[in-house]
């Protein structure tokens, strides 16, 4: 009886061993990094180029442009320049109303423009100093501010409608009416500084490297380590068992 236990717990155990040598462990490989997706970069806004200078952008999200923070005066004269510009500038179906419509807000508002221009001068020489030459170069900033080509279609656009609703404009009411329409005609100015500034910003925050990359492996300093070499599949190992030994011991314990 022992020895027939003897055989049925070496079979046994012979079994054990083939079956975990035909099934080897399997090991957890970790998964790839996820590819780094980072959102769309604002384009570069027409007309636009690397580089350029645009106004400051202040701490509430608007521009230091020329018509800001301007008295009465200087709002109607600012006004005046913006539309002076799109008459000798825009070109197109809308070029000859806006001349036409430009010449005649001169003729209708010429008191206004003259008070608005007399009491800006007198605004500029209170500061002292040569202020002549602070409001010529003052004007000239505004013209080539008002000229740049980049928002012109827009711009003009903008200059048409604001003719069109001056022809019903009285001269009392003209001073209001400069105060609301002069925004809209640095609008289109504004919208491209803030498409730039977009774009700026993208590219300053694109990354240099577009997947994230596994932590670095430190290489082994060790170079008489060596590499360990892949098994590769084969037949179950072998197993020898010394049935005498298990004999005697079995033979001794009667």
């Amino acid at each position: 009886m022992k020895r027939a236990a003897i055989s049925i717990a070496i079979a046994t155990l012979a079994a054990s061993l083939t079956a975990c040598a035909s099934h080897p462990k399997k090991i957890a490989v970790a998964p790839p990094p996820p590819a780094y997706k980072s959102a769309p970069a604002a384009p570069m806004p027409p007309g636009g180029h690397a580089g350029m200078k645009i106004p400051t952008r202040l701490s509430d999200g608007s521009y230091l442009t020329p018509n800001r923070n301007l008295s009465t005066a200087a709002t109607v004269w600012h006004l005046r320049a913006a539309l002076n510009v799109a008459a000798l500038a825009c070109r197109g179906a809308a070029q000859a109303a806006i001349v036409a419509r430009y010449n005649d807000l001169l003729s209708r508002q010429k008191a206004a423009f003259a008070q608005a221009q007399a009491r800006l001068a007198a605004e500029y020489r209170a500061t002292g100093g040569d202020w002549q030459s602070r409001e010529d170069d003052a004007m000239t900033r505004l013209y080539n501010y008002f000229s740049q080509d980049f928002a012109r279609a827009a711009f003009c656009a903008s200059a048409a409608h604001v003719l069109e609703r001056a022809d019903a404009v009285a001269p009392a009411s003209f001073e209001a009416f400069a105060n609301e329409q002069l925004p809209a005609l640095d609008q289109p100015f504004i919208e491209f500084f803030r498409a730039y500034d977009a774009w700026r910003t993208g590219q300053a925050m694109r990354p240099m490297i577009a997947y994230a990359s596994p932590a670095a492996v430190p290489v082994a300093l060790n170079h008489a380590a060596t590499k360990a070499v892949p098994v590769k599949p084969g037949k179950p190992p072998h197993l020898h068992v010394d049935i005498s030994a298990l004999q005697d011991q079995s033979l001794a314990g009667r």
